[in-house]
């Protein structure tokens, strides 16, 4: 399987989870984060972590391919 030989794919779940999985918990507009719309604040919150986790995944897989993993 893919995942036990390169685990660091996982990361890119994380944009999948935040924008689709949780989505319905956090269709709400209360709270107000910073006199934004709850989800507002989650949707921008998710943008800024996708290119951390494609980051982490590259990150990962620079590591594979120079043996050190």
């Amino acid at each position: 399987m893919i995942i036990r030989r390169r685990p660091h794919l996982l990361w890119l779940l994380v944009p999948f989870v935040l924008y689709l999985g949780a989505l319905p918990f956090a269709n709400r507009v209360e709270p107000v984060v910073l006199g934004l719309p709850f989800l507002f604040v989650w949707l921008l919150a998710a943008t800024l972590l996708t290119p951390v986790a494609v980051w982490l995944t590259y990150r990962g897989d620079r590591k594979r391919r120079e043996g050190r993993v």
